[in-house]
């Protein structure tokens, strides 16, 4: 079985090996496939996940899963390849993920951005948001500051340098730290903070960010609300213009048995739900409520809220981010998706009562001091760098450290990676396993006269409806389940079309608490398909929904 070690970052060969190697030990089990290759040529593989044996993946309910679609965010690949890792390890010693297997499939990409990820994870790293294709121009910024490794040692740190306007100070309380200079504060000693970097082109005056050539943001570049770079940045020139995106929205919407999504991120500690562009009361309350039960769960077995992108996680309070994965799974798919954004140091310091966005902006100094402590204390002090002077090249003698943000606030520190990532599987596993699923309830064949009439019922078994959405339905995403009958020589079908299209099936996630007497579960769950045959032989029966999966059964008449 392939060793896969979670307490490490895996670059994109060895991931490779990684996933074909469970492919390879584990044919009934797992199918590894391109979906496409990035700008720069490296495969984006999908791997599916189910109990072959009992039905190919695409004949049952699925639930996708992604991660690293963002440069940087490389222990969401280690999300999804702990899930992919749990599930086959745990088949037939697992109740719950056996059953999941043998009756659902689990469609799995660990890196969305095979190119981002290789600059992330060099040994002298670059950091990007996302492709390395050049956007919104190819040429080069001649001017501005350019973040990376200057002193070579593996870290992209903060540089300090002096500056009678600076709006930073050292602080009183903890000389390691930096404190926000007063409003009205003048005559002391004050500093301007920079991201470690070169600068190109100084005038020994001013200074500003070197515009980054690789300017997009895949995660705004699906189709569901797309706007012009104008207004908003990093979206590419059209939806889907990126092959990486491409490849997803493609593989997708081949496969419209998916009744769910996560797609994993960094960083936060919290699990993000649509809608991004508008307000809750604008999606149907049935959405929003099933959204709010299976954000609880997963709050229950992971310990990251559940919150709204539009009412908690905004950048700016007058802007929307669009373009969004999740909000293109929701409205253009009619499925639940999820953003799960993997660490939170302020928790992991003790910060608990602290706003996601909102706290970068501002927050009290005493958290700084919880940080710095964790850092000492958990993270051996690789966390927050003590300051060093350096001879830079522009800038002259200046002083290197503060906090490595990759390391501690990025993506989870090594030998913290396992431990955080671990709850994700079973929140996934326990979605996939709340989809529609269709199922035989009961097959009747009655003799009257020299005809046979056959009852077929179905019945969908899952706790959310075969549509899974109530956008789904409206929007006529899938058809409702279809029967069909095939007959050999000798048998005539009399009366019921070869094949039938009946309705969507409901499932049990609008069933209300208590019950005070006026509870009335009715069997809308449920599909009769009929048939009056004549003559004998074997017939086949079957039956099947885009989502809830495909059933079949012989019977004799």
């Amino acid at each position: 079985m392939p060793a896969i070690e979670f307490n490490r970052y895996y670059r994109h060969d060895d991931l490779t090996k990684l996933v074909k190697g469970f492919a390879k030990e584990f044919p009934k089990l797992v199918t590894v496939e391109a979906i496409g290759k990035s700008h720069e040529g490296r495969k984006i593989l999908l791997v599916a996940v189910t109990n072959s044996r009992t039905g190919a993946a695409k004949d049952k309910p699925a639930f996708w899963c992604d991660g690293n679609i963002h440069a940087s965010e490389v222990s969401a690949s280690a999300a999804v390849l702990y899930i992919l890792n749990k599930l086959i390890t745990s088949y037939g010693q697992d109740a719950t993920i056996t059953r999941a297997l043998d009756t659902r499939a689990f469609y799995l990409v660990p890196r969305v951005n095979p190119d981002g990820a290789e600059w992330a994870l060099a040994d002298v790293p670059k950091i990007i948001r996302s492709g390395t294709r050049p956007y919104p121009y190819e040429e080069d910024d001649f001017y501005g500051l350019e973040r990376l490794d200057v002193d070579g040692d593996g870290r992209i740190l903060s540089m300090r340098i002096k500056d009678p306007n600076g709006p930073w100070k050292v602080s009183e309380e903890e000389p390691r730290l930096m404190d926000r200079r007063d409003p009205a504060e003048s005559g002391g000693e004050y500093y301007r903070l920079l991201p470690e970097g070169i600068y190109h082109n100084y005038d020994g005056l001013t200074v500003r960010s070197q515009r980054t050539k690789e300017g997009l943001d895949f995660n705004r570049n699906f189709p569901s609300g797309w706007r012009l770079e104008s207004d908003q940045h990093g979206a590419g020139p059209f939806p889907t213009s990126e092959l990486e995106i491409h490849a997803l929205v493609d593989a997708i919407s081949k496969r419209p048995n998916i009744c769910g999504a996560v797609t994993f991120h960094t960083f936060s500690g919290v699990h993000l739900r649509p809608p991004s562009t508008r307000p809750d009361d604008d999606i149907p309350a049935e959405d929003l409520w099933n959204y709010q039960k299976i954000g609880e769960k997963g709050k229950e077995m992971t310990g990251y809220p559940a919150i709204s992108n539009y009412h908690e996680f905004r950048y700016h309070p007058k802007e929307v981010i669009t373009g969004v994965f999740d909000d293109w799974m929701y409205e253009h798919r009619g499925v639940f998706a999820w953003t799960t954004e993997i660490w939170s140091p302020q928790r992991q310091a003790g910060i608990t009562d602290y706003k996601y966005i909102d706290w970068f902006r501002d927050h009290p100094f005493e958290h700084d001091k919880m940080l710095l402590k964790w850092s000492d204390e958990k993270l051996g002090g690789k966390g927050h760098i003590d300051w060093y002077e350096y001879d830079h090249p522009q800038f002259g003698m200046i002083q290197l450290g503060g906090w490595d943000p990759q390391y501690a606030f990025r993506n989870p520190p090594p030998d913290y990676l396992e431990a955080e990532i671990a709850p994700f599987a079973d929140w996934v596993i326990w979605q996939a396993l709340i989809s529609p699923k269709l199922e035989i309830f009961k097959i009747e064949a009655k003799k009257i006269g020299g005809s046979t009439i056959i009852r077929f019922a179905v019945d969908n078994t899952g706790w959310l409806p075969s549509y899974v959405t109530k956008v789904g339905k409206d929007k006529k995403l899938c058809r409702g389940v279809v029967g069909e009958i095939e007959v050999p020589k000798g048998v005539k079908v009399e009366s019921g079309l070869l094949r039938q299209e009946g309705p969507q099936l409901e499932g049990r996630s609008e069933v209300s608490s208590g019950g005070f007497g006026w509870q009335f579960n009715g069997t809308d769950h449920r599909h009769v398909f009929e048939w009056t045959l004549k003559g004998s032989g074997t017939v086949k029966l079957s039956a099947y929904h885009d989502r809830a999966g495909r059933i079949t059964e012989e019977v004799r008449v």
